[in-house]
């Protein structure tokens, strides 16, 4: 990179780490683009160079977080065992023990999630194309094994899925439940949901 790159790339990552700060401790909604603007010790013009709208800046720190979160899952997803609904389990596990380290952040992005329009800056919350495709694998091994049946909708498990997931963070927003209660939680619906994919003969 040039200079003037290099310097850009430095505004950059300090507009994030001011706006990662902000939004875990002051929360998504009441931080304005000035104050990371003040906190990261740059113009709020310097922000809008890097980043359309405060929106896009959430989305940035939240994919920036998601590489140690994949890192870790790329190392332990291959030497996961056990039944489809086990390995399910284990999945969504590691991301309520990763994302519940800084719980009010993806609370934020669960929140602005909902305030998404078509055009908008931000990535949508369940469009995260790793975790759905770390989700598909398994259930398509699953299928391959046996125990999913063959006319089973895979995107369709793969979305209600999803949704339990998301669902159960109402836990540590009203009850401040953490990592292991949501998993326990999500378990029980894996379960459930379970009964709705297995083949008609191990159903019965």
């Amino acid at each position: 990179m040039n200079l003037r790159q290099t310097q850009k790339e430095a505004t950059r990552r300090r507009v994030l780490d001011a706006a990662r700060q902000l939004f875990e401790t002051v929360g998504y909604e009441e931080t304005t683009v000035r104050e990371i603007a003040t906190q990261a010790g740059v113009a709020v013009g310097s922000v809008f160079t890097c980043f359309a709208s405060k929106a896009e800046v959430l989305s940035q720190v939240m994919l920036d977080r998601l590489e140690d979160l994949y890192a870790e899952l790329d190392r332990i997803t291959p030497h996961l065992r056990g039944s489809v609904v086990d390995r399910l389990s284990s999945i969504f596990a590691l991301h309520y023990a990763f994302e519940t380290r800084r719980t009010p952040l993806f609370l934020a992005h669960i929140a602005a999630a909902y305030n998404w329009r078509p055009g908008s800056d931000s990535v949508p919350y369940g469009r995260n194309p790793r975790l759905r495709g770390m989700i598909y694998d398994c259930i398509a091994d699953g299928r391959a094994r046996g125990e999913v049946a063959a006319e089973a909708d895979i995107a369709l498990i793969v979305d209600t899925l999803m949704a339990a997931y998301a669902w159960n963070y109402r836990m540590a927003a009203w009850e401040q439940a953490g990592p292991d209660q949501m998993s326990a939680e999500l378990e029980r619906q894996i379960a459930l949901i379970a009964r709705g994919f297995a083949p008609a003969a191990a159903a019965a």
